[in-house]
């Protein structure tokens, strides 16, 4: 469903992916993971189109997005792809509910839809009575859930999280991971999760290893600490 082809990038004179590789299916969740500085959050960025590329190439679905302009990428990335970042970037003025439904109005849904699919989500992330409150008044674990609301509100092919347990407590930490496996169950929701947590990268389908900004595989890993 995915792919990426060759992925280079640089920030000046430091190059953090080496010509990555990457496909993922429909209902997989994958994890990346490796060291600080290993390219991780980059390739998610630009994934998620939020970041180009140097080189390479971004596939879903076999439709090339390099061909599309900045305004039909911004719409494919509303319609697509649901983001969920480590701090969950809600906007402190408006509602949980208003925070789900933005999205779906920027995408030109009907302000009824968009409430009601804003309330549905909310109901499945336990969130019933929570809808009118503002993130101040929300704990770590419920805005990371709002969050997780407002990136599936439009039906997105995928769900790209940033470290996205990284500022939860334990308990939280747990609920949120048992969450994604519930919606990939009920939705046949992907996920690719940049994280640094052992315990959830255990428990995903597959795990990426990214390191010096290439992918290796665990045994390759294994092979360079010992010599």
């Amino acid at each position: 469903m995915i792919k990426v082809e060759k992925i280079y990038k640089s920030f000046g004179n430091l190059q953090v992916l080496k010509g990555v590789d990457l496909e993922v299916n429909k209902g997989e969740i994958v994890s990346i993971v490796g060291p600080s500085g290993a390219g991780k959050t980059t390739l998610l960025m630009i994934m998620g189109t939020l970041e180009k590329a140097d080189a390479g190439k971004v596939y879903f679905n076999d439709n090339d997005l390099g061909r599309l302009e900045e305004k039909e990428l911004s719409d494919f990335r509303n319609k697509n792809i649901g983001f969920v970042f480590q701090f969950h970037q809600l906007l402190p003025e408006f509602t949980a509910l208003e925070n789900v439904m933005i999205p779906a109005l920027i995408g030109n849904r009907k302000r009824s839809e968009a409430e009601k699919k804003a309330k549905e989500l909310l109901h499945m992330m336990g969130l019933t009575g929570r809808m009118d409150h503002k993130p101040a008044e929300l704990s770590g674990g419920e805005k990371q859930r709002v969050a997780v609301a407002r990136a599936l509100i439009n039906d997105p092919l995928v769900v790209l999280a940033d470290e996205p347990s990284g500022s939860l407590d334990t308990q939280n930490k747990a609920e949120l991971h048992r969450l994604f496996f519930e919606l990939r169950d009920k939705l046949n929701q992907t996920f690719v999760i940049v994280t640094h947590d052992e315990q959830l990268a255990s428990l995903t389908d597959r795990t990426i290893h990214l390191q010096d900004g290439k992918i290796f595989q665990p045994e390759q890993l294994l092979s360079q600490k010992q010599t």
